[in-house]
């Protein structure tokens, strides 16, 4: 059963972009909620990990896959797919990144958006 996306909800896109992350087992989900934050780029960042380059790559895909498929959304624009080591997607209301491990730990999107409202979520085994 396909979700419906009405008004611009980036609730309900941000929270499908997380499900094609788990789909391809994304380690270390974080979403931050940017709403209350004046001048934020975007509603939410939707950040992620993977093991490997391979995997950054099959996470990213499936996230525009699962959105396409549930919602009729496809990014915006999609940067990084070539060196594997972060692939940002472009909702317009969301931003989903994708990180090769250690590259996350380098640019720490988390600690330079930590005013934003923060929900881990749980790892599928």
């Amino acid at each position: 059963m396909s979700k419906e996306l009405q008004d611009n909800d980036s609730q309900v896109l941000c929270d499908t972009i997380v499900e094609g992350m788990q789909e391809n087992k994304a380690k270390d989900i974080v979403v931050l909620d940017l709403r209350e934050i004046e001048n934020a780029v975007c509603d939410f960042f939707v950040i992620c990990s993977g093991d490997s380059s391979t995997q950054v790559d099959g996470i990213s895909s499936s996230v525009v896959r699962h959105t396409r498929k549930e919602l009729s959304e496809k990014p915006w624009a999609v940067e990084g797919k070539g060196n594997r080591e972060w692939v940002l997607m472009d909702y317009v209301s969301v931003v989903a990144h994708v990180f090769y491990k250690e590259t996350r730990s380098f640019y720490d999107l988390e600690d330079l958006w930590a005013d934003a409202k923060r929900t881990d979520i749980p790892n599928l085994n």
